[in-house]
């Protein structure tokens, strides 16, 4: 009769070492996002672990407390049986059995379920957990406390352990998302973008100032309205004098209103006035900044200006976006990727093509320094030289052929990705 006694209550401590066991692993593993969510929506579990969680010292303590100790009694229970069976040998089988036993069925089995069910489980077992921490605080407490004061001794003093950044943990997730190929790689990039949002600076991804169809105010009114007529763009700069001179900015929409409300006549016109105040801002603005100004203001467009006031380009809020979600084309954008894939595998590139776009659409990783911002800027750095057509070098594992130059710019540039080097 003692001998089933001693079996049921070796195979009840069995049991319970698996749900400490599986319970340390569901409350430790938990979404800490996901449980979150679960609280705003009313979830007392969910609250309930939350609140566990932030004393995590304690919470691990006991758990781990109870399943030594329940582990501890249960090899004492079977040493015992089993030296009265076995003799002095039914110690080594003692041994052998509960730690096969313990093994499968109080951890690897129970940790595994939970460990693909920690958020539901954590918050099913979360009032049983609590009453443990109670019963068994005084004791995690004073253990804690042992063993922060050890460690402190051996020179690790453990709170002044941060639990790192956000940030890299959400990119680290970001990272881990999978899926269909191609869904994914947006969906990665626009997560990534949103993170890069504060890292990034205005005159990585601004209009420069080569390219900025601009208005020059001593123009006749009638070349100032085929200018405006012909571009793409609603808003532009317009300059007096030299172009580093922004006197304002013009919109289309209001030079339309005026000619209406001069019934088509524009030989007393005043571009100047037409013209809205330039909006001018430092090309060192982060792009979180910036797109939080643009809201601020209710305004789309900027004109960026280095530390001695000179025009470098122009950002719009679009250009904010498109860094988030993607080139955003409408019918009147002029469609220029600048890179162009050949049969080859390898990928014709434009010199003034930005490596984060680079970077974005093919998940390439070549470093984006502060030194340079484009594919041509990326090889003069790393070449300390100015190439010239017909030259190669081999940075990070890609080969860059030099296709061609244009007095000291290097415009055309043949990319060789690492996975298509012989």
């Amino acid at each position: 009769m003692d001998f089933w006694v001693s079996v049921g209550a070796i195979f009840v401590l069995i049991c319970l070492s698996g749900f400490f066991s599986g319970s340390e692993t569901a409350m430790t593993a938990a979404s800490k996002a996901r449980l979150h969510g679960w609280e705003k929506e009313g979830s007392k579990g969910a609250k309930r672990v939350n609140k566990m969680r932030e004393h995590k010292d304690r919470l691990i303590g006991a758990l781990l407390l109870g399943n030594n100790l329940v582990n501890i009694l249960a090899s004492a229970l079977a040493t015992s049986v089993l030296i009265k069976i076995f003799g002095e040998a039914g110690v080594v089988y003692a041994t052998l059995g509960m730690t096969l036993l313990v093994l499968i069925f109080a951890e690897v089995l129970p940790k595994t379920y939970a460990l693909h069910h920690a958020d539901k489980m954590s918050v099913f077992i979360s009032p049983i957990i609590q009453v443990f921490v109670w019963i068994f605080a005084p004791f995690a407490t004073s253990i804690t406390w042992l063993v922060r004061n050890i460690l402190k001794f051996l020179g690790a003093d453990v709170s002044k352990v941060s639990a790192g950044s956000h940030t890299e943990v959400l990119r680290g997730v970001i990272d881990l998302h999978e899926g269909e190929a191609q869904e994914v790689q947006d969906q990665r990039a626009m997560l990534r973008s949103i993170l890069d949002l504060a890292d990034v600076e205005v005159e990585e991804i601004m209009t420069h100032r080569k390219n900025v169809i601009m208005i020059d105010a001593n123009d006749p009114v009638e070349k100032i309205i085929d200018d405006a007529l012909q571009s793409p763009y609603t808003r532009m700069p317009v300059f007096k004098d030299e172009k580093d001179n922004i006197i304002g900015v013009l919109h289309v929409k209001a030079l339309l209103r005026e000619l209406r409300a001069n019934a088509g006549v524009h030989a007393h016109m005043e571009i100047e006035e037409l013209a809205a105040e330039p909006w001018f801002i430092p090309e060192s603005t982060a792009l979180y900044e910036q797109l939080q100004a643009f809201r601020a203001r209710r305004e789309h467009f900027a004109v960026v200006v280095d530390e001695y006031g000179a025009f470098m380009g122009i950002v719009t809020l679009e250009d904010i976006l498109e860094e988030i979600v993607g080139e955003i084309d409408d019918e009147h954008d002029v469609s220029v990727s600048g890179v162009r894939r050949q049969a080859n595998g390898s990928f014709l590139v434009d010199g003034d093509v930005t490596i984060r776009d680079l970077n974005r659409e093919f998940e390439w990783d070549l470093p984006d320094d502060e030194d340079y911002s484009t594919l041509a800027g990326l090889i003069i750095h790393e070449a300390k030289v100015l190439p010239e057509p017909g030259q190669t070098f081999t940075f990070y594992d890609f080969r860059f052929d030099i296709v061609k130059k244009q007095r000291n710019q290097i415009t055309l540039v043949r990319v060789t990705a690492p996975d298509l080097k012989e």
